[in-house]
C-alpha cells in the first residue's frame, strides 16, 4: 500500500511519470522505500529546502501508523 501511495504522489509531481520507480525493502519492524526518478525531476520531488519530501514522509508515516510499522523514504539520485 505504501509503495502505491509514494508512486502515485511522485508521478503526479514529475514531468516524466515513466521514470518513477519505487523499490521496497522489508524488515521486521520497518520498511524502506527507495524512490528513483529521472534526473530532471529530482528537484520536483525534493522541493525547496526539502519541503515536498518532508510532506511525502509525513503522509507515509500517517499511513504506516495504522499498521504499527515504521516506513522510511529514501530518494535516490
Amino acid at each position: 500500500m505504501e509503495k502505491d501511495l509514494v508512486e502515485f504522489i511522485a508521478k503526479a509531481l514529475v514531468d516524466d511519470p515513466n521514470g518513477v520507480a519505487v523499490n521496497v525493502i522489508e524488515g521486521e519492524k520497518s520498511t524502506i522505500l527507495e524512490l528513483k526518478v529521472s534526473d530532471d525531476d529530482i528537484g520536483k520531488v525534493i522541493g525547496k529546502h526539502g519541503r515536498i519530501a518532508k510532506a511525502i514522509r509525513t503522509i507515509l508515516s500517517a499511513a504506516a501508523t495504522k499498521k504499527d510499522k515504521r516506513v522510511v523514504l529514501e530518494i535516490l539520485d
